[in-house]
């Protein structure tokens, strides 16, 4: 069912940001800059550079964790975003001020994996990998919590110009 909302009833649903670049470049440090605890995702064994932040709760996945990372994933935002209040109704986690999706590029290839094969039309995979993380967004989304993604990068199109090493419509 649609909400609806009307004109200066539009509520803050927290702000998505997609940080992407090279090696080394400070993506997973930048979730450093957001106040509060932020509850990092890490798909990629790259937490050096939080190792000295004490505000940074992680949940690090590694390649045994691949077969079965979308019902991982799942389980463990489940067991740590949500919560029960004193009447028993569930609510964002109140501890967490940020979610942080670090490299969703090493995420996308683990879920193409897992997809892969899933159709006898090779395009339908895509169609499923797109539609898992549509869902993923709309699930963030719904946290109404600051949400940090990021991704590795990869040469654009355009001589010096880079993009997400992503899927495009995935990416989308």
């Amino acid at each position: 069912m649609p909400k609806y909302f009307k004109e200066g009833t539009i509520p803050d649903v927290g702000d998505m940001y997609f940080i992407y670049g090279g090696k080394g470049t400070g993506k997973t440090s930048l979730s450093k800059n957001f106040p509060g605890l932020k509850l990092m995702f890490n798909f990629d064994g790259s937490t050096n550079a939080i190792a000295d932040t004490d505000d940074i709760r992680v949940i690090a996945y590694d390649q045994g964790d691949a077969k079965q990372i979308q019902r991982q994933f799942m389980y463990d935002f489940n067991q740590n975003v949500y919560k029960k209040d004193e009447q028993g109704n569930v609510i964002i986690n109140p501890e967490i001020g940020t979610i942080v999706l670090d490299n969703v590029t090493a995420l996308q290839n683990w879920v193409i994996d897992n997809i892969e094969n899933g159709a006898k039309d090779g395009r339908q995979n895509w169609n499923l990998t797109q539609k898992w993380f549509r869902d993923l967004s709309f699930l963030l989304r719904k946290t109404q919590l600051p949400i940090l993604a990021t991704a590795h990068e990869m040469s654009g199109d355009v001589v010096g110009l880079f993009k997400p090493d992503m899927n495009e419509k995935t990416f989308n």
